[in-house]
């Protein structure tokens, strides 16, 4: 057999192939195999990860080819991508990065639409996932539409729970770093990062601290389900914070100073916020000067910017788990409407509504939303508020249809934005 060898600052020693001059174009013709062989395991592999790699090795002994990928070859991986995973459905791009699927699928031999948004921050480094209220306060509701429009967002779908007489938000929601309303049941929810996502059953550790004494609040801008809790509300609940529980009082804080004391509804301070509770739980404070509020979420969310609060798990870790009894969430396990969201490994945010009470779309169980999400590869992803609240709205018009004409009035949405 003839042979090649090569030497670092010497002659090459040559057998037949060299002598004859046909090294260069045997070198040459490897490279080009490589490259082949490369691109059709890319191609194999599209399905699953939309982020080629930055480096192609050829040979360790020859070189390493480093590829730098256009932003329109990211985005021609995005299409083909999402075409191979989404077969039969009907791909529109509502923004740079950001596909809307139109899909049926037939679960039990039964119909349901399906309304996916999928995302790719490497084809968009610009685009973010964001909570937002209807309006300023949190005892409000409205169109999802008119959510949309005031934050100017590409896409948009229902957020968590809410209270349906007052819109009032029923589980944690963060935006831009501010506490908005505080946990239920330790439901699961999403922190959304710079440049990540997680997902975990969360709650928050609130405490009161004054020159003396330290004080467990138990909940913020919450409804008051038990007459135990300390609650605490801020001017993000409204104008005025609702009447203490049996034998409780209003404490009214203006900075950090107590001002005032009450036993019915009291005007919240724009620089402060009103603490609610019995009055032998906090009597000990009422002389105390310099409060204020310490609050951290569990887990330790160090950095996140935004968190959705929703329930049940859907996926978690990769793995289907629904644990809708774990989070008092028995009353929504049959079939309907649904909304839910999640993300990919690749850190791809998918979000999807399913149809539900009409004969041309029946709704999905929340074991059926599971394994499609995990089908669909998210590692983690959790059911939304659904039911009549099912909606997405993007492009000028709601993409779903939802048991209501034009969705009902919703207390908080998810938007995808450019930043």
């Amino acid at each position: 057999m003839d042979t090649i060898c090569l030497r670092l600052n010497d002659e090459p020693r040559v057998s037949g192939l060299c002598r004859n001059g046909q090294v260069f174009g045997l070198l040459s013709a490897l490279i080009i195999v490589c490259f082949i062989i490369l691109g059709a395991r890319a191609a194999e592999n599209i399905a699953y990860s939309v982020s080629p790699p930055k480096t192609l090795p050829v040979d360790d002994t020859v070189s390493t080819i480093q590829t730098t990928i256009s932003t329109q070859e990211k985005q021609n991986l995005f299409d083909i991508y999402i075409e191979k995973k989404y077969p039969g459905g009907t791909i529109t791009d509502l923004e740079k990065g950001v596909k809307r699927i139109k899909v049926i699928r037939y679960f039990n031999s039964r119909p349901v639409k399906l309304n996916i948004i999928e995302t790719d921050f490497y084809v968009n480094p610009d685009l973010e996932i964001v909570p937002s209220i209807a309006g300023d306060t949190l005892n409000e509701k409205a169109k999802i539409k008119d959510i949309n429009l005031k934050d100017n967002a590409i896409v948009s779908v229902n957020g968590g729970y809410f209270k349906q007489q007052t819109g009032a938000p029923l589980g944690l929601l963060m935006i831009d770093g501010r506490i908005y309303s505080g946990p239920m049941h330790n439901r699961v929810a999403m922190g959304i990062f710079d440049n990540r996502f997680e997902m975990a059953r969360a709650d928050l550790d609130i405490k009161l601290k004054t020159n003396r004494h330290e004080i467990k609040i138990d909940n913020i801008n919450q409804p008051r389900t038990l007459s135990s809790h300390i609650l605490v509300y801020d001017n993000l609940w409204g104008a005025y914070a609702p009447a203490p529980p049996k034998g409780g009082v209003l404490v009214i804080v203006k900075g950090k100073e107590i001002t005032g004391i009450s036993s019915v509804p009291a005007a919240i301070p724009q620089d402060g916020f009103v603490i609610s509770a019995h009055k032998s739980k906090i009597e000990k404070i009422l002389n105390d000067k310099r409060l204020r509020l310490d609050i951290k979420t569990i887990p330790e969310w160090s950095g996140v910017k935004h968190i959705i609060s929703g329930g049940p798990y859907l996926i978690k870790d990769g793995e289907i788990y629904v644990d809708a009894t774990a989070q008092k969430l028995n009353s929504i396990a049959g079939r309907n409407p649904r909304t839910a969201i999640g993300y990919t490994a690749d850190n791809n945010i998918i979000i999807i509504t399913a149809d539900g009470r009409e004969s041309s779309s029946v709704g999905l169980t929340l074991m059926e939303l599971a394994r499609y999400m995990k089908q669909i590869g998210c590692i983690n992803a959790m059911n939304l508020d659904g039911g009549s609240s099912t909606v997405m709205y993007g492009a000028g018009s709601i993409l779903n249809s939802p048991s209501y004409n034009g969705g009902v009035e919703i207390s908080n949405a998810v938007h995808v934005v450019m930043n």
